[in-house]
């Protein structure tokens, strides 16, 4: 069985060394299972969330508020 490799998400180059890798948090799929989002450590405070969930969660936190009043 074969090892997964981690990809940074900030700078997209591999994660090799033991320990140096931070689980930011599972993107749900398609088809399949969550998918783990990494980054080294030295760059988990920089990588941002996804422009295009926050858009969609903007609009259904938008159209819960209109139904509620």
């Amino acid at each position: 069985m074969s090892e997964t490799v981690r990809v940074c998400r900030h700078c997209d180059d591999p994660i090799t060394a033991p320990g140096a890798a931070v689980l930011l948090w599972r993107e749900e799929s398609v088809s399949g299972p969550p998918r783990a989002v990494w980054a080294h450590r030295e760059h988990a405070d920089l990588v941002e969330p996804d422009p295009a969930l926050l858009r969609i969660l903007a609009r259904v936190l938008v159209a819960h508020a209109r139904r509620t009043g």
